[in-house]
């Protein structure tokens, strides 16, 4: 029978969809995970130039590769933006937005060096140690490269400038 014969091709192609769909680079790691970063780095490169930004701080200027969601585009459509950044907790610095976003918050166990967060709807946050967390935050993005930025953040406030280019 010809319904016989397309079952198991269309099981197949089911599962197949499956293993894929599990591949997806946009997913966080479990907390604790050394690989975390892995997936960022080299989706980066395959992504269109409209998911990065550039975060400049005294003159240091880092890569962000921004997350796919509304939050993100929220943030991009913002740039460029001159910030004057607070220091908080000796491992982040936080400001608030001119405007809310959207939010779809997380708590992402382990907050990593270059996260760039967005702590309720108007607050950015760029985290420049790793560190547990059990804070919810919505993903905005990640310096692609993190070393060097907890010096070029400072220990005090910081005028940062995100741009697209």
């Amino acid at each position: 029978m010809p319904i016989g014969r397309l079952g198991p091709r269309v099981g197949a192609l089911l599962l197949g969809l499956l293993v894929l769909g599990g591949c997806e680079a946009g997913q966080p790691a479990a907390p604790g995970k050394a690989a975390a970063a892995a997936p960022d780095a080299g989706a980066a490169s395959s992504k269109p130039e409209e998911s990065r930004m550039w975060m400049t701080v005294n003159e240091r200027r880092f890569a962000i590769t921004l997350a796919d969601s509304a939050a993100a585009r929220a943030f991009a459509a913002l740039l460029p933006l001159t910030l004057d950044m607070s220091e908080l907790n000796g491992n982040e610095k936080y400001v608030s937005l001119p405007q809310a976003l959207p939010t779809n918050a997380s708590r992402p166990g382990t907050i990593r060096n270059g996260d760039l967060m967005l702590y309720g709807s108007d607050t950015l946050v760029v985290f420049y140690l790793t560190f547990d967390s059990s804070y919810s935050y919505t993903r905005l993005g990640r310096v692609d490269n993190a070393a060097g930025l907890a010096q070029a953040l400072g220990r005090d406030g910081v005028r940062v400038v995100f741009t697209q280019d």
